[in-house]
C-alpha cells in the first residue's frame, strides 16, 4: 500500500490553489511598512468610506457588482457548509466519497468556486471523483438539499467531471413582479425576445415568440393568466400597426373577453372555439401557398404577412372534453398541423391547461417553450417540462397553494437540461385596458375584429 503525502505539503497545494489567503495579508503588511501606520490607514479608511458611499448612493450596482461577490466569499470561506470537515461529513453520509486505490485515502468532492447570485440563491461548483457521473448527483439531490438545509438542489453538468449545484435557500420571489409599461412603438417590441417576469438568479426572464408554441400547465389559481397576458400586451403595437393578430379561443368566455375589442377573432364556447382554430389553420394554408408560389420557405413581418398569435385559454375544453370524439379528434388534427407548420409562416400558439396528460393534450411534445406554474400532481412535472425534470429540481408540486405563490414556476433554459424557477409579471385589468386604447383597430381596410359564430362555420 502507497503512502500519503504529507500534510505540510497538502497545505503548501492549498495555499497555491487560493493565493489570496497568503498575498492579501502579506500585502497590506507590504503597505503598512512601505508606507507607515498613518498613510496606509488613511488609505485604508478611505476605501471604506468609498465602498459606504458606493452602498449608500447607488444600491442598484452596488448589489449587482459587488454584493454577490461578498456572499459568495463568505458562504465560500466563513462558513462550515461548504469546507473541511464538515463538508466531507455531509460527502460521506450521502457515499459520495471514495478510496483511493492505492493509498486507501478517502476522497472527498472538492468545492471548485460558488457564485451567489442572491440571498436566497447560490450555485455551487463541485469536481466529481472518477467513476462519478451527474446522474450519481442528481439521485442524491433530495438528501443533499435536506443536508444542507435549503429547499432545493438542482444538478447541472457544467464539463466533463464537474457538476453545478444550483441551491435555492429560500424563496427567491418575495414580492409581485410589475411588467415594464405597455409599449406603443412597434419599433421597440422584439417578437423573438419578449420579457415574461424574472428568474430566480435575478435576471429577466425573456423567451421568443414568434417561430415557437408555449405551453402552460398550472392548477386554478397558479397564475396562468400571468405569462399569456404578459406577451399579448406587449404586442399592442403591433396589433394596431397590422403588424400581429390575435385569434382568442375562449371557451369560458371570461378569461381573454378583455381582449375581444381588438382581436381579429375571437370564440367563446366549445363549438365555436373549434371553429375558430380551423380558421386559423385555413390562413396558415393560403400563407403557405402564397409563399410557395414565391419560392420562399419562411415569412418575414409584414402587414401582408402578420405574427398570428392563436391562444387558446383551456385547451381541454377544445381537445377532451367539450364535444363528441369526433369532433374532438378533427381539432387534434388541425392544431397538430398548426403545431408542425406554422412556426415559419408566421403563425403561434399560446396554450394554457390544467391537467397536461397524454388522454387530454395528446400534441404537447409539439410545443416548443414550456412552463409548468404550481400542480396538484408531481407527475405533471415530468409530463411538461420532459424526462426527470422532477428529480433534476422542477419541484412545481411544492409551490404553495397561496395566492402570493402565483405565476411561481419552472422552465427549462436553452442548451440546459436544468429546471430554473421563475416568476411571471402581474398584468393587472389597467395594464390590459391600456393595452386595448394602444392597440386600437384602425385599419378598416385589415378587417374588423369578429367573433366567431355558427355562421363561419359554413365557410371553414
Amino acid at each position: 500500500m502507497g503512502r500519503a503525502q504529507g500534510k505540510e505539503f497538502k497545505a503548501m497545494k492549498w495555499v497555491g490553489r487560493h493565493p489570496g489567503f497568503a498575498l492579501v495579508p502579506g500585502a497590506a503588511l507590504a503597505g503598512v511598512i512601505a508606507a507607515g501606520p498613518v498613510t496606509a490607514g488613511s488609505v485604508a479608511a478611505g476605501i471604506a468610506a468609498g465602498a459606504v458611499t458606493w452602498y449608500r448612493g447607488h444600491p442598484r450596482s452596488w448589489d449587482s457588482v459587488v454584493a454577490p461577490r461578498m456572499r459568495s466569499a463568505h458562504r465560500r470561506w466563513l462558513t462550515k457548509t461548504y469546507r473541511g470537515k464538515h463538508w466531507a461529513k455531509i460527502m460521506t453520509m450521502l457515499d459520495l466519497t471514495k478510496l483511493d486505490p492505492d493509498t486507501k485515502e478517502k476522497l472527498v468532492p472538492r468545492v471548485r468556486r460558488i457564485v451567489s447570485h442572491s440571498p436566497s440563491t447560490e450555485t455551487i461548483y463541485v469536481d466529481m471523483l472518477m467513476g462519478q457521473t451527474p446522474g450519481t448527483w442528481t439521485d442524491a439531490a433530495e438528501a443533499l438539499g435536506h443536508a444542507l438545509r435549503v429547499q432545493r438542489v438542482a444538478v447541472e453538468e457544467t464539463e466533463p467531471l464537474r457538476v453545478a449545484l444550483r441551491v435555492q435557500r429560500t424563496e427567491p420571489f418575495q414580492q409581485m413582479i410589475i411588467p415594464p409599461e405597455v409599449p406603443t412603438s412597434s419599433d421597440v417590441v422584439d417578437v423573438s425576445d419578449l420579457y415574461l417576469g424574472e428568474t430566480e438568479y435575478g435576471t429577466e426572464w425573456r423567451a421568443p415568440l414568434r417561430g415557437q408554441h408555449w405551453f402552460i400547465s398550472g392548477a386554478t389559481g397558479s397564475g396562468k393568466g400571468s405569462i399569456v397576458w404578459g406577451p399579448i400586451t406587449q404586442l399592442a403595437p403591433l396589433i394596431r400597426d397590422g403588424l400581429a393578430r390575435l385569434w382568442l379561443v375562449d371557451p369560458k368566455g371570461t378569461e381573454l373577453k378583455a381582449a375581444a375589442p381588438v382581436a381579429y377573432r375571437y370564440a367563446a364556447g366549445d363549438e365555436q372555439s373549434r371553429l375558430l382554430i380551423a380558421e386559423f389553420w385555413d390562413a396558415i394554408e393560403k400563407r403557405k401557398s402564397i409563399l410557395a408560389d414565391q419560392g420562399l420557405r419562411t415569412a418575414t413581418l409584414s402587414r401582408e404577412t402578420p405574427l398570428d398569435v392563436l391562444v387558446i385559454d383551456e385547451m381541454a375544453a377544445v381537445l377532451a372534453y367539450g364535444g363528441e370524439p369526433r369532433e374532438l379528434r378533427a381539432t387534434q388534427r388541425i392544431l397538430g398541423l398548426i403545431l408542425t407548420q406554422a412556426r415559419a409562416l408566421n403563425g403561434s400558439v399560446i396554450g394554457a391547461v390544467q391537467e397536461p396528460t397524454k388522454e387530454v393534450v395528446p400534441l404537447r411534445d409539439l410545443f416548443t417553450q414550456r412552463v409548468i406554474l404550481r400542480t396538484t400532481s408531481s407527475a405533471h412535472v415530468d409530463m411538461v417540462l420532459g424526462e426527470d425534470m422532477r428529480l433534476r429540481g422542477g419541484l412545481a408540486d411544492q409551490i404553495p397553494n397561496l395566492p402570493d405563490t402565483a405565476g411561481i414556476g419552472f422552465v427549462v433554459r436553452e442548451r440546459s437540461r436544468t429546471p430554473l424557477r421563475v416568476r411571471a409579471a402581474y398584468t393587472s385589468d389597467g395594464d390590459i385596458a391600456e393595452f386595448v386604447k394602444v392597440a386600437g383597430w384602425p385599419h378598416t381596410e385589415l378587417g374588423a375584429t369578429t367573433t366567431i359564430t355558427e355562421e363561419v362555420s359554413e365557410d371553414v
